[in-house]
């Protein structure tokens, strides 16, 4: 059975049937389907009281019960549940009077029936925001994993990379989108299928990597066609939003889509509905919409190549994967998750770990990231003849990238540009060396690689400070 929009219930009472039944329709065709009705003011405190309902469209006119005092009974008894009032006169003092008992807006029943969907779109995106905002407060004091299964596919002890799971737990079930920002390799992919899991929906996940993707074949995969839109539109083909419905939409490299499909994504979810190509007849965007991209996306709009609005949309929610290079405290549990991993596939017995692999690796940078950790113990794995993995694949995969050391600054930036006063050379170099034999835990061999120079060079460097 397909989940109803929003959690809430959203209840419309009025004593007129043909106007219930008008707002139900109205209310529908905006993606809101979990709407109640009633006749009777005297039956609304009872249906608060005995399931969760977060607003309430109220008629003014009404026998048995007013409107007015209905409100003032509702204010005093269910607080949080947010009163919308509908009146047919458009009447000055009654609208002040109904605001300051507490009504969240007053709407004229003739005007047109936009302006009511639009003010239980604005009720309804407050409560979620209260909801996710408290959610938030005590992730912050208590930034705990409730569902550590759901991120098991990401092997990490890091905390800031578990703080992120918690974040991503907190809006899970929110339905705005998600913004995942990262290197390639980080996992974008599997914190968005965590975040789809999470989320309790029942559609599934549908990915699409829309990198390259002209605007034509942009359209056609995201609204599908019908028979006949183009030539060569023999059958009819749903498109990935439809196949994605009441689940999750995964838009990967997000950053690279072009000018015009970045304008058909904006109007998807400001109006939260869609045309197949050649067909008149719109559809309503029920999946999430998850996001991701290498690229800073806020530098990019800045810069004019990514649209400033559609930027906003996305990143309601927004969260950074770190690199490798920033976790290096994984590098150990990835590196046994992988041998095992490894080893299983190829039906090998699992090879021991030499103890200089992990310092080895620390020396790296890893632009690859996981994905490319995990290639190059395959690799290791897949030659692996001997009781102890070899390092040398590893040795010849660091020097064919030509990346050796780990970088704490951005590419191009002078290290010692915030420093107020510099070493002399002599000690800048036995600072230097200092620090790589720290970061290879005395390792001469891997230092020197970290220095650029051979372990000759810096035995003799380190001979002489010693004499």
């Amino acid at each position: 059975m397909a989940p109803t929009y929003p959690s809430f219930g959203i209840l419309a009472v009025d004593d007129e049937p043909a106007w219930l039944r008008a707002v139900r329709v109205a209310l529908g065709r905006a993606g809101i389907d979990n709407v109640l009705t009633c006749q009777d003011s005297r039956e609304v405190l009872a249906l608060l009281g005995a399931q969760p309902i977060g607003v309430i469209l109220l008629d003014l006119n009404m026998p048995h019960i007013s409107g007015e005092e209905l409100l003032a009974r509702i204010g005093a008894e269910y607080p949080q549940v947010v009163v919308i009032v509908l009146s047919g006169m458009n009447q000055v003092e009654t609208a002040v009077r109904c605001v300051k008992l507490g009504a969240f807006d007053y709407v004229v029943k003739t005007a047109e029936e936009d302006r009511v969907v639009a003010g239980v779109l604005r009720a309804v995106r407050m409560l979620e925001l209260q909801h996710e905002n408290r959610e938030m407060a005590s992730r912050v004091l208590a930034p705990v994993v409730e569902r550590p299964e759901a991120f098991a596919a990401i092997v990490t002890r890091d905390r800031g990379l578990l703080a992120i799971f918690s974040y991503v737990e907190a809006v899970a079930k929110s339905p705005q989108p998600l913004l995942i920002e990262g290197e390639s390799g980080v996992g974008k992919e599997l914190v968005a299928r965590a975040a789809h899991e999470l989320s309790g929906r029942v559609g599934p996940l549908v990915a699409v990597n829309v990198a390259g993707l002209d605007d034509a074949v942009f359209a056609d995969t995201l609204f599908g066609h019908v028979r006949g839109a183009f030539t060569g539109a023999d059958q009819p083909r749903r498109g990935m939003i439809e196949e994605a419905a009441e689940g999750t939409l995964f838009l990967d490299e997000i950053g690279d889509l072009s000018s015009a499909s970045q304008v058909k994504l904006l109007r998807l979810l400001q109006e939260g509905e869609y045309f197949a190509l050649g067909s008149d007849r719109p559809k309503r965007l029920r999946a999430r919409v998850i996001v991701a991209t290498h690229h800073a996306l806020a530098a990019r709009q800045a810069e004019g190549t990514f649209r400033r609005d559609l930027y906003f949309r996305l990143c309601t929610h927004q969260i950074r994967m770190p690199p490798l290079r920033e976790r290096r405290g994984d590098l150990g549990p990835l590196i046994e998750h992988f041998l095992d991993e490894a080893a299983r596939s190829m039906s090998k017995k699992r090879p021991s770990t030499p103890k200089e692999l992990a310092t080895l690796l620390g020396t790296y940078a890893f632009p690859g990231n996981v994905r490319e950790l995990k290639a190059m113990i395959v690799d290791a794995v897949s030659l692996h003849r001997n009781h102890v993995l070899s390092l040398e694949s590893f040795r010849v995969a660091i020097e064919r990238a030509g990346n050796v050391a780990v970088a704490s600054t951005g590419p191009g930036e002078n290290p010692f540009q915030s420093v107020e006063v510099l070493p002399s050379i002599h000690d800048g170099v036995e600072l230097l060396v200092q620090e790589a034999l720290r970061r290879t835990g005395g390792n001469q061999t891997f230092a020197a690689r970290l220095l650029g120079i051979t372990q000759s060079a810096l035995s003799k460097r380190l001979k002489a400070a010693r004499s």
